[in-house]
């Protein structure tokens, strides 16, 4: 944390610049929870059907500078920046980089059924943004295996 203690919390949004199997998530997991440790960086990774949502969560500086390198990762392509938000506390203090793949047809949900995901990658405006990150970060935190 800074000298203030601040942290900021950045989600953006991305397409992969191609089909990405298991196995390249899996490496590209590897590395990001390796170099996030090493800069302290906490957050999560969410992939559906070509598309990313990740938030990032550090000091102000270190984030922002990673999400800069990431702008520029070939691995993607339309990057956008729906939330960025000083946070008091880290979501996800104990995760160097979660991760979840959606699975499944939107399409075939039943009726009454709201899409978190897709409300954040349609840009949503700010409190809509802000609305479905707190429930994919709730959802995801439920699902999360026990550690042993």
């Amino acid at each position: 944390m800074t000298e203030r203690g601040e942290l900021l919390s950045l989600v953006y949004t991305s397409t992969a610049s191609h089909p990405l199997r298991e196995t390249a998530l899996e490496h590209l997991l590897t590395e990001c929870r390796r170099l996030n440790g090493e800069r302290d960086i906490t957050g999560m990774l969410l992939h559906r059907s070509g598309r990313f949502i990740q938030v990032l969560e550090g000091t102000p500086a270190v984030v922002r500078a990673l999400a800069e390198r990431i702008r520029h990762d070939s691995r993607h392509h339309d990057m956008r920046i729906l939330l960025e938000e000083t946070i008091a506390h880290r979501r996800f203090a104990d995760w160097s980089m979660g991760y979840r793949a959606f699975r499944g047809d939107p399409g075939l949900a039943p009726a009454g059924y709201r899409d978190s995901f897709a409300d954040l990658d349609a840009g949503a405006d700010r409190e809509t943004a802000a609305r479905a990150l707190a429930e994919l970060t709730l959802w995801f935190r439920v699902r999360r295996p026990q550690r042993a």
